[in-house]
């Protein structure tokens, strides 16, 4: 397992974890309080299980993911504290 953050430009992988600041989510997941990072990451469509796409890494600055239909913008410090599993 690596972060998300570190996926290049067209890599594929899907999430294992999403880690915050009291604990990590795995595929057995709680219900969290409303305004928690972890919340505002599954708001967003990101959860255990789900396949993503890298559409823009360029190394600083926000990454430009794909989730099912959707394009994605997020801060790396926040795509760091998620787990992926390179597909292919």
């Amino acid at each position: 397992m690596l972060p998300l953050g570190l996926l290049v430009s067209g890599e594929q992988a899907e999430i294992m974890e999403i880690k915050g600041c009291k604990g990590a989510h795995s595929l057995d997941l709680e219900k969290e309080r409303p305004g928690d990072e972890q919340g505002r990451i599954e708001d967003m469509g990101i959860r255990v299980g789900k396949s993503v796409q890298m559409l823009n890494n360029g190394g600083r600055g926000p990454l430009l993911l794909k989730v099912d239909e959707s394009r994605i913008a997020m801060g790396r410090g926040m795509a760091m504290k998620i787990m992926v599993r390179r597909k292919g």
